[in-house]
């Protein structure tokens, strides 16, 4: 099926764990709510055949938050399907700034997927941070001093 990049801004009250739990039931509701296949997101994950081999290609593919900056590797089984967080130091590289707004997260979402089409040169966009599939990367948004949001992107998929 190949690789299918993925991207949210959901809404942040202090605890990445609890978006990524609330995100889940959003996504699971959209994308299975009229579904008969699963009826709840437990459901889903016990598919161990279909999530292991084919995923959802969304966020319902990550399902646990670590809290280390670095790198996921591909030989170990524990990082795949996790979030953690962009680097300080590469938050400030990608915005120009440690506390990026939900609209600046978009511009360089809209920047990067530009240069993946061909029509602008890449120059270290945001979404290549994630390089590994199967995993996903969180920024905490601003608005004004107030931490609001988390910019959510990753990658599912071979």
């Amino acid at each position: 099926m190949g690789a299918s990049g993925w991207e949210y801004v959901t809404p942040f009250d202090g605890s990445v764990e609890r978006a990524l739990e609330n995100l889940h039931a959003q996504v699971f509701q959209k994308e299975y709510g009229d579904d008969d296949t699963y009826e709840t997101l437990e459901e889903l994950y016990a598919d161990e055949e279909f999530m292991e081999e084919e995923g959802t290609h969304s966020i319902l593919d990550i399902r646990r938050v670590v809290h280390t900056t670095k790198a996921p590797s591909e030989r170990r089984a524990a990082d795949y399907g996790t979030l953690r967080p962009l680097a300080p130091d590469r938050i400030v590289h990608q915005f120009g700034t440690a506390r990026p707004t939900p609209e600046q997260f978009q511009a360089r979402l809209d920047e990067a997927y530009e240069a993946k089409s061909g029509r602008t040169d890449s120059k270290g966009d945001l979404i290549e941070e994630c390089q590994m599939r199967w995993t996903g990367l969180y920024v905490i948004l601003h608005t004004g001093d107030e931490p609001t949001h988390l910019g959510i992107f990753g990658y599912s998929g071979d």
